[in-house]
């Protein structure tokens, strides 16, 4: 693809800029005092002189997020969000050099902290000029997402929210020492946490909040403010210089623009603060429009990633309002599409599922939270957009809205009546490829989550999963059917193929190989896509209808269409269709949440959940079909869910497989069921005159019935079906 000319000048800019870093930074001083780092980060004024810059160096409380400067925050928080109280804990414990990162507890650096090391492969990364690093070398830099995750300092923060707890000057002592540490260890330029910007943006976000919360303590001294500001300086003009425009122009490129906007709005004396703030503040608009998408799905089709997204545009928002900086309108109502999307895939259990790439960091975690816990999203959406039905998502005000909002989101969110959603139960989001039927917004209500859309975005791919066409399920609140995960992106290409790959999702399998064939960490050979020929939706039941041509590659050039059916009142169906030639291995897939779950003889898989209740799902076919149980194989690898980054668990597989000639119909019922260890229901395949499947049917005559022209439920005669009630249709579909 031919490059234009601005993309070739901006290119040939940033090689420019990396010859001249590569020799400014051995030839800079290795040690300056803090007013002479002052003066080169680029300092005005009397911003350097004796007085250290009066509002540059104290960070004034009116440019800052109002919670973070109010006195009342810390007492609030203790008092109305009890899980801000394990905050203390985490802080004492960074104290002591153990670090909890991603899915990780406990890992020790050393003492004095390497901020170069990956404590779980042993390998530290060298230190040299940082366009001489590959990140992901994994042979030379181990997992760089552990290394620069503790290089974040996103942890500073629990320091800092101790101090503000106690008072206690240990707090504070501790980061004075790590942070000098750090900059000793780190000189511009130099090592792997100078390597990508974004990194380098998310630090000096969080020396930002620093700064705020260690005020008035007696290590924040005037030369370690100043040596910080600096330090600020110097992050921000490396991040400016390589944005990711052609990297990884995502959550990459608008966590970037949003440092850029945090060091311009707090720091206004500083040389480019002016151009800082102009430049994020124009990245981030226009970004908005392209990486949200009109129905509110992130583009690189990933919760983890669309959850970055929503906090980078929250702080964006709240610091632009605070400094009074106009943001046009479209920016708020696209940000309020994204959350409608992260409420309407919201677990019943009030829990978020998997979808994509998820390494389980956070912008700014205000709060230890699991990866899957979404509250402090909808809570500041509350507050902020003042909408009951994301107050009634988050079930009450937590910690980040006193942290980012103080007193005045505080009693917003108060001031809402808390109500789910006025939206229809199930919907269909068309740009971004899902469709979401559930039976209601009740804790305890069932839901199921149909993938229709692209592997990843146009971009690279590189968040997305081959998972086309597959179902996440959730029955009685409990999550049942899920995405398995992420367990890396370095370190261990066979885990991190296999987490992304067909094999790890609810979808079926043609000749063992997966939908998409990888070429690379965050790379795919091709990226097929699903597409959605049919939606239909009433009161009572859901019908969606999609296919995908990623197996056409194979001999016999095989189609997969998959048709979901949904009777809102008990049970779903899928109808999976391999249209091609040939004989062909095919295997129907399910990857269960760390469940029990069994087989028997008869093909009924058994998944047991809590309380005794659980999911039947039996598969129907006209050709003979086999059924295996896997959970924590290694060779191959299968059976497995990833809880976070770097933890995985073993969890049941179920594959159903036969070899046949195509084409091949598989009907498979999804069964709820409150006792899980109840005799199995009468059910029974349809079969029309030329031997394909057309329905099934229990023994009270409930059941579904398809021909050419839709899809009909069957036994519900109070719904308007014929005289003896044997046919009603609901969902009317004509074929193209």
């Amino acid at each position: 693809m031919q490059m234009s000319a601005h993309k070739v000048m901006r290119r040939g800019c940033q090689e420019a800029s990396k010859r001249w870093d590569l020799i400014a930074a051995w030839a800079t001083p290795p040690t300056l005092s803090a007013r002479r780092q002052l003066r080169r980060a680029g300092a005005r004024g009397q911003a350097a002189g004796s007085r250290l810059g009066g509002v540059l160096v104290s960070l004034d409380g009116l440019r800052f997020f109002e919670g973070a400067a109010h006195a009342g925050t810390t007492a609030a928080c203790v008092a109305r969000t009890p899980e801000s109280r394990q905050i203390i804990s985490k802080a004492d414990e960074i104290c002591q050099g153990r670090f909890d990162l991603l899915g990780y507890r406990g890992l020790d650096f050393g003492d004095p902290v390497d901020w170069h090391l990956d404590p779980c492969s042993a390998h530290r990364a060298p230190s040299v000029h940082w366009s001489r690093l590959d990140p992901l070398d994994s042979a030379v830099v181990g997992d760089s997402k552990i290394v620069w995750e503790l290089n974040r300092h996103q942890w500073l923060l629990h320091l800092g929210q101790a101090y503000q707890f106690t008072g206690e000057e240990r707090y504070a002592a501790a980061f004075a020492r790590y942070v000098r540490e750090w900059m000793r260890a780190n000189p511009v330029g130099i090592g792997i946490n100078w390597v990508s910007s974004l990194e380098v943006a998310l630090r000096l976000i969080s020396w930002c909040w620093a700064l705020v919360l260690f005020d008035g303590s007696q290590a924040l001294s005037d030369e370690l403010r100043t040596l910080i500001v600096a330090g600020i300086a110097d992050h921000a003009r490396r991040v400016e210089r390589y944005l990711s425009y052609d990297f990884s122009p995502n959550t990459h490129l608008t966590g970037e623009a949003l440092g850029l906007f945090y060091a311009g709005v707090l720091f206004p004396d500083l040389a480019r603060a002016r151009r800082w703030r102009a430049r994020g503040a124009q990245i981030l608009i226009a970004e908005c429009e392209r990486q949200i998408l009109p129905d509110g799905v992130y583009f690189e089709q990933s919760t983890c990633y669309q959850r970055y997204t929503a906090e980078i545009y929250f702080h964006f928002l709240i610091l632009a309002a605070r400094n009074r900086i106009d943001v046009p309108g479209s920016v708020a109502t696209r940000l309020q599409h994204l959350v409608d999307f992260l409420v309407a895939v919201r677990r019943p259990d009030g829990s978020m599922p998997h979808i994509g790439d998820a390494d389980g960091g956070w912008l700014l975690p205000l709060v230890p939270r699991d990866p899957d816990d979404f509250r402090g999203i909808w809570s500041v959406a509350a507050a902020f957009f003042g909408r009951p039905d994301y107050a009634w998502a988050a079930a009450g005000v937590t910690p980040e809205v006193f942290w980012l909002l103080g007193p005045t989101g505080a009693k917003a969110f108060d001031a809402l009546v808390s109500a789910p959603p006025q939206t229809p139960l199930s919907q269909v989001f068309p740009q971004g490829g899902y469709v979401v039927m559930r039976s209601g917004w009740e804790p305890d209500a069932h839901q199921l989550i149909f993938d229709v859309g692209p592997l990843g975005c146009s971009v690279s791919g590189g968040h997305g999963h081959a998972d086309l066409l597959s179902v996440q399920c959730a029955v009685f609140g409990e999550p049942y059917l899920v995405d398995a995960g992420t367990y890396c992106y370095g370190g261990d290409s066979g885990s991190r193929d296999y987490f992304r790959s067909t094999q790890a999702h609810s979808s079926v399998i043609v000749d063992g190989e997966p939908q998409a064939m990888p070429a690379g960490p965050f790379q795919w050979q091709a990226r097929p896509a699903a597409r959605l020929r049919r939606w239909l939706s009433t009161p009572e039941s859901d019908f969606a209808d999609a296919d995908h041509s990623a197996y056409f590659r194979l001999s016999g050039g095989v189609v997969h269409r998959r048709r979901v059916v949904f009777v809102r009142d008990g049970y779903w169906v899928l109808v999976d269709d391999l249209e091609g030639s040939g004989e062909h291995h095919v295997a129907l897939r399910f990857q269960f949440a760390p469940i029990e779950v069994d087989v028997d003889p008869m093909l009924w898989a058994r998944a047991h959940g809590r309380a005794g209740r659980g999911l039947l799902i039996r598969p129907f076919a006209t050709t003979p079909l086999s059924a295996n149980v896997h959970s924590g194989e290694l060779v191959p690898m299968q059976g497995w869910v990833c809880p976070a980054y770097g933890r995985r668990a073993p969890a049941p597989a179920v594959a159903y497989s036969t070899v046949t000639r195509l084409p091949l119909r598989i009907m498979t019922l999804l069964l709820p069921t409150v006792d899980s260890h109840a005799d199995v229901p009468a059910v029974a395949p349809l079969v029309g005159k030329d031997g394909v499947l057309v329905g099934l049917v229990f023994d009270d005559g409930r059941g579904i019935h398809l021909s050419a022209s839709g899809v009909a439920v069957l036994g519900h005669p109070e719904r308007g079906g014929s005289k003896d009630g044997a046919l009603t249709e609901f969902a009317y579909v004509r074929d193209a």
